[in-house]
């Protein structure tokens, strides 16, 4: 049971670290995932969504990411039709900004409150809906 514990939580700190702007010494300009700037919203979701939530959900959206096998529980699966039916955009984007926790999913779902206003959010939405089907 403690060594799941620590598997949790590492994985959540893995998680959360991926959530942490990066700063330059160089420059002192912030980049990385949370940067201020938001360039074309699209592409960017493709690109958060491989540093933020494929550790988790995996690069196919299945829930087999890195990081599922330490979480209990297991990771939404997007490609479910029968989810992507019953779930509303809005309720994916609350999922995404306040995290699972705070919608009454899992605590391990991070909230991302840097997205909020920003169209990465309803881009990383477009993302989760085209794994729809996918196996």
């Amino acid at each position: 049971m403690r060594q799941r514990a620590v598997l949790v939580m590492a994985a959540l700190a893995f998680s959360l670290a991926c959530n942490k702007p990066e700063q330059s010494k160089a420059t002192g300009t912030t980049t990385g995932t949370a940067a201020t700037t938001a360039p074309a919203a699209e592409g960017d979701a493709h690109e958060l969504f491989k540093t933020r939530c494929v550790p988790c959900h995996g690069e196919s959206g299945k829930g087999d990411g890195p990081g599922a096998a330490a979480l209990n529980p297991k990771p939404r699966n997007y490609t479910d039709p029968k989810w992507q039916e019953s779930v509303k955009d809005e309720d994916i984007k609350k999922t995404i900004l306040y995290g699972g926790a705070a919608v009454g999913k899992s605590p391990n779902m991070p909230a991302n409150p840097d997205l909020d206003g920003k169209p990465e959010l309803d881009g990383l939405v477009k993302v989760v809906r085209e794994f729809k089907g996918k196996s």
